[in-house]
């Protein structure tokens, strides 16, 4: 009687053991489970907090770029090989961008190879985008007329054609009158030793020239044309300019 008592006795206590443990297993389930969705909870959080701040920032750039482009400007000039017009360009406080492509023509999206032919109306051109907080068109100009010859029709050096052209493609009365402001007082001063030829025409459209075109000197200063005719032109920049050049 006394083992069988002892017997049920073991074996409800094994019961009561087994719920006993039963339930602390269930509680460290609940725990965990508790821990596991406390830490998602902070991670979602953490993930909301960094997408809003990265929200804020992405709307700040934007409030600085919309607000930066009202002091931008941007003008269209062909001063023989476009290649040594953006060289100079690139080097000048003051402007974003410089693209080398074709303007004043009538063929569309013409490659170089057309353009070289002197068939297409268009000019090789620099299309120059520029900080007016910085710079002006007044002196994106006076540059433009100190490092090329403006005197030579359809013609820079040895570069000969319609294409090689010194023009002025203004985008309103504003450049137009400056630009002829200083052609006049040129004239007048007689700078040079024959009258400037350099075209003033409305801007009308901008073509891209292929890639192998764009920054041509600075990814190519080796080569000849490069070293015997845009290095000069660039020294000549930086003599006169020399306290307009970027940092």
């Amino acid at each position: 009687m006394y083992i069988r008592t002892i017997a049920n006795i073991q074996v409800m206590n094994t019961g009561k053991t087994n719920k006993i443990i039963s339930l602390i297993i269930l509680l460290q389930l609940i725990s965990i489970f508790t821990l596991l969705f406390s830490a998602c909870g902070e991670t979602n959080n953490k993930k909301k907090q960094m997408e809003n701040k990265s929200k804020l920032t992405t709307l700040e750039s934007d409030s600085n770029q919309q607000a930066n482009p009202s002091s931008y400007d941007t003008i269209t000039l062909g001063g023989g090989c476009f290649w040594c017009v953006e060289a100079v360009y690139e080097m000048l406080d003051g402007v974003i961008k410089v693209e080398s492509g074709f303007s004043g023509g009538t063929v569309k999206n013409p490659s170089y190879r057309e353009v070289c032919t002197g068939s297409t109306g268009h000019a090789e051109v620099a299309q120059i985008t520029f900080d007016n907080s910085k710079t002006s068109v007044e002196e994106i100009l006076k540059v433009f007329f100190t490092v090329h010859d403006p005197t030579t029709l359809n013609k820079q050096g040895a570069d000969v054609g319609t294409q090689y052209r010194s023009v002025i493609f203004y985008r309103n009365d504003h450049q137009r009158n400056i630009a002829r402001s200083i052609i006049d007082e040129l004239n007048n001063n007689h700078v040079y030793p024959s009258p400037i030829v350099t075209q003033l025409d409305a801007f009308t459209v901008f073509y891209k020239a292929e890639d192998y075109h764009q920054d041509y000197y600075n990814q190519n200063k080796e080569a000849p044309y490069c070293r015997i005719v845009i290095q000069p032109k660039l020294e000549k920049f930086e003599k006169v300019f020399k306290d307009r050049l970027k940092k």
